[in-house]
């Protein structure tokens, strides 16, 4: 990630810098990742953190935000049959986070930006959030830009996918191609349609079957295409968040410049 990039997470500061610059006016990310996550046979359990940390670093930069800790376990039923996989209840992962932006706002955080890696996630981390002071709030959600969304539609070889797939696995090998290991890559089966439910390892009947853990098919990946895939999150991202602390900025009354 980088020394200077490492600047921005509050772990390794002391609680006076975060107060100073808390008071100063500094916006915060909370990124949500998960650690104990299977995702297939080629790629780690931390896949999701990895990518929030780094789009979390590099929001930072743009806005000399503070990063919060990663939280790191959330709702991912999918995927509790592959060891090492860890899910909470919707309701617990809901109150965690509620609580943890509840504390941060209490801290004196003027503007909060939630950077959301999953897809489970999204309405648990919608209704935590919808609890506190929205005005201060934005969740943010990686693969819901429009650059995203068009340059995943047009690189993207694989029939199905959402999880350790083509896409994914492309992120991940332009991010950390060192903890990629393509030679265990391994397609999902092919699907006459998609059943919403878990994945299993154990039962070849299950329309969810997946030997690997991957849903979709990462053997497509490419380090291109993941580079062409992570600018276009990332100008999503920073689209977002400058034009939303732009609003803020404007005083009370004015038309505001940038409109989300």
């Amino acid at each position: 990630m980088g020394a200077d990039a490492e600047r921005y997470f509050i772990e390794r500061m002391m609680w006076d810098e975060v107060a100073r610059r808390l008071h100063g006016g500094a916006p915060v990310i909370l990124p949500v990742g998960a650690a104990a996550k299977q995702h297939g046979l080629h790629l780690p359990l931390n896949t999701d953190r990895i990518q929030a940390e780094w789009l979390a670093a590099r929001l930072a930069g743009q806005v000399d935000a503070l990063i919060w800790p990663t939280v790191a376990y959330g709702y991912y039923p999918a995927f509790v049959e592959y060891a090492g996989s860890s899910s909470l209840s919707a309701s617990t992962f809901e109150a965690t986070v509620y609580e943890i932006a509840g504390e941060i706002i209490r801290a004196g955080c003027r503007t909060l930006f939630v950077l959301n890696t999953g897809v489970s996630t999204l309405a648990p981390v919608e209704r935590a959030l919808a609890r506190l002071d929205t005005s201060k709030l934005m969740h943010l959600r990686i693969h819901e830009g429009p650059r995203y969304r068009r340059a995943a539609e047009r690189l993207a070889e694989q029939h199905h996918g959402s999880h350790a797939d083509e896409l994914e696995t492309s992120l991940m090998l332009a991010l950390a191609p060192e903890l990629v290991d393509m030679s265990r890559a391994e397609a999902s089966p092919a699907l006459k349609h998609e059943v919403p439910g878990r994945l299993t390892p154990s039962d070849p009947r299950s329309p969810n079957y997946s030997r690997s853990g991957s849903y979709g098919d990462p053997t497509l990946a490419t380090r291109a295409k993941g580079e062409v895939l992570l600018r276009a999150m990332l100008d999503d991202l920073t689209q977002i968040v400058l034009g939303s602390i732009a609003e803020r900025s404007v005083p009370s009354g004015s038309i505001p410049s940038v409109v989300r």
